[in-house]
């Protein structure tokens, strides 16, 4: 019962998870999207990554930690200007963990 209700649920989940990536990919090929909406799609990955990534920076302990002796938020400057900088992902992953790291090992 156990691997069927596991079969069933990766089902309902894919069924719940495509339909909205596939639709717009169907309904808006081949077709020339306003600038202004294409201006505004260009922000969705900055907001969406930010939106994911400022929790584990800013939040411990379920409190907002804003302080210098924070290793995550230490360790984001550099990788913030390596990504600007370069617009690397691999370059911009590689500099967060060396930064991290080093943070680390700095702070004890």
């Amino acid at each position: 019962m156990e691997l069927e209700y596991l079969i069933l649920v990766v089902l309902a989940m894919m069924l719940v998870t495509y339909p909205p990536r596939a639709l717009p990919l169907v309904l808006l090929s081949g077709r020339d999207l306003p600038g202004w909406l294409t201006s505004w799609l260009g922000y969705v990955p900055v907001a969406v990554i930010s939106a994911l990534l400022a929790p584990g920076l800013l939040i411990q302990d379920q409190r907002l930690t804003i302080y210098w002796q924070n290793p995550y938020l230490l360790a984001a400057i550099p990788t913030f200007l390596a990504a600007i900088k370069t617009r690397n992902l691999f370059i911009s992953v590689l500099v967060g963990m060396l930064s991290l790291v080093l943070v680390n090992r700095l702070l004890g």
